[in-house]
C-alpha cells in the first residue's frame, strides 16, 4: 500500500512515494526554554512517520536543526544575564533528554545555525547574483516581487500574508525595504549579539536563511519532505522555499507536511501567554510512555486541547496495553500499518490496538511501531 500524506501546497492527501532513501528536514527548536507539549507533539508526529518509513524498508536522512542564532534566544539570554551559547547549550541538552524519554528516534543530523555561517554567506551572494535580493546599508533583503510564485506554499493572499507577517515578527514598516513582505537575509547585529564579517558589513543572518542553508548543505538541492508546526507555514516556510529556489533554480521540497497546534485553556500553547505544560516537568511524575501516548492519540493535522484528563486517560490505556499477554504481540499490526499509510492516522491505529487488547490479545510488537515499548 502506498503511503498517503496531506500536502500543504497541494491542499490534499496525496501519494507519498519517495525513493529508497528519504530526505527529510524538520524545523527544530530555538533553544531558549523547555520543550512544551505543543513542541513535543510536532516532533513525535514526525517520529511516527520516520518509524513507518523505516518499517516499509526505507532509510531516512532526517535533519532537525537547532536555531541558535535568533532574536528570542538573544532576548532570553539578556533577561537572564547569561551568554546566549550557554543558554542554548543547556536548553538543547534538556530538549535531547525530553526526546530520549519520549522514545524519539535519533535523526541523521542536528546542525546548529551557527555552524552554517560560511554556507549562509555563499547562499546570500548567490541570491544577490541571480537578482532576487538587494542590499540596503549593511542589510540584505529578499525581493519577493522577483519571485513570481511567492505565496504558493501557504496559498495565502497578500492581505493574509501581511497580517501573519506582522503577527510573527515581520518588520513591515522598515523604510529600507522595497516591499513590506521582503524579508531579511543579513542584518547588522546589536552590540551584545554575535557578529560575523561579510562584504555587506558585519552582522548576522536572518531567521529564514538559516534553515535553507542547513537543508541544502546536509541534504542537497531537493528534499522529499519538509515539516514543522503549522505556524511555520508563513512566513518561515514560504520564505525558505522562495530563497532556496531562487538560489538553485531547482525545486526545493517535493512534499510539505505540517503538524497542527496544541491548545490549553482554550488558546494555542504559547510561551508569551504562559499556558504551557512542559515535558520535563511531566516526566518527573509520569511514565514517559504515557506522555507519548497522550500525544499520539491525536491526529497530526487536527488542533486539540491538552487538559487535566490527557494523562489520566493515557496512563489507563498504557496499563491495559501492558497487561495484555495472549499471543505473539503482533495483534493488529497489519491494520496499524494500513492506518499509518492513510495520512498517518495514529488515532485509528490506537483504536485497532484498543480493540485487540479488549479481545485479550497482546500488542507488544504492534505498539513498538508507534514508539511505545511495553516491555519496559
Amino acid at each position: 500500500m502506498t503511503m498517503k500524506l496531506y500536502d500543504t501546497v497541494k491542499r490534499g492527501v496525496v501519494d507519498f512515494a519517495p525513493n529508497k532513501e528519504v530526505l527529510m528536514y524538520t524545523c527544530g527548536i530555538t533553544p531558549y526554554d523547555a520543550t512544551h507539549i505543543g513542541h513535543a507533539f510536532t516532533f513525535v508526529s514526525y517520529d511516527i512517520l520516520q518509524r513507518r518509513l523505516i518499517d516499509k524498508g526505507h532509510t531516512v536522512k532526517c535533519v532537525r536543526n537547532v536555531t541558535d542564532v535568533d532574536d528570542p534566544l538573544f532576548a532570553k539570554a539578556r533577561e537572564l544575564g547569561v551568554h546566549y551559547l550557554d543558554l542554548a547549550a543547556g536548553e538543547e541538552a534538556r530538549f535531547d533528554a525530553d526526546m530520549k524519554a519520549l522514545n524519539v528516534l535519533d535523526v541523521f543530523s542536528k546542525p546548529r545555525a551557527s555552524s552554517a555561517i560560511p554556507d549562509i554567506r555563499k547562499f546570500i551572494a548567490l541570491v544577490l547574483d541571480r537578482g532576487f535580493a538587494y542590499q540596503c546599508g549593511s542589510s540584505v533583503y529578499f525581493d519577493v516581487t522577483k519571485f513570481e510564485s511567492f505565496g504558493s506554499v501557504s496559498n495565502y493572499d497578500n492581505e493574509t500574508m501581511l497580517r501573519y507577517a506582522a503577527e510573527r515578527g515581520g518588520d513591515l514598516t522598515n523604510p529600507d525595504k522595497r516591499n513590506p513582505l521582503d524579508f531579511v537575509l543579513w542584518q547588522p547585529s546589536a552590540p551584545d549579539e554575535p557578529s560575523w564579517d561579510t562584504i555587506w558589513g558585519p552582522g548576522r543572518p536572518g531567521w529564514h536563511i538559516e534553515c535553507s542553508a542547513l537543508a541544502l548543505r546536509d541534504l542537497g538541492t531537493t528534499i522529499d519532505l519538509h515539516g514543522g508546526g503549522s505556524d511555520l507555514i508563513f512566513p518561515h516556510h514560504e520564505c525558505e522555499r522562495a530563497q532556496s529556489e531562487a538560489a538553485t533554480g531547482q525545486q526545493f521540497v517535493k512534499h510539505w507536511m505540517h503538524v497542527a497546534m496544541v491548545f490549553m485553556d482554550g488558546t494555542k500553547m504559547s510561551k508569551s501567554l504562559g499556558n504551557l505544560e512542559f515535558v520535563d516537568r511531566l516526566r518527573k511524575t509520569h511514565d514517559p510512555r504515557a506522555i507519548r501516548l497522550a500525544l499520539i492519540s491525536n491526529h497530526y493535522r487536527q488542533e486539540w486541547e491538552w487538559t487535566s484528563s490527557s494523562m489520566t486517560n493515557s496512563l489507563a490505556r498504557l496499563k491495559s496495553w501492558a497487561l495484555a499477554k495472549n499471543g505473539d504481540g503482533a495483534a493488529g499490526l497489519a491494520e496499524v500499518r494500513d492506518a499509518l499509510d492513510e495520512d498517518l492516522d495514529v488515532p485509528a491505529a490506537i483504536n485497532v490496538l484498543d480493540q485487540a487488547v479488549a479481545a485479550g490479545h497482546s500488542i507488544h510488537a504492534s505498539a513498538k511501531l508507534l514508539g511505545i515499548d511495553l516491555d519496559n
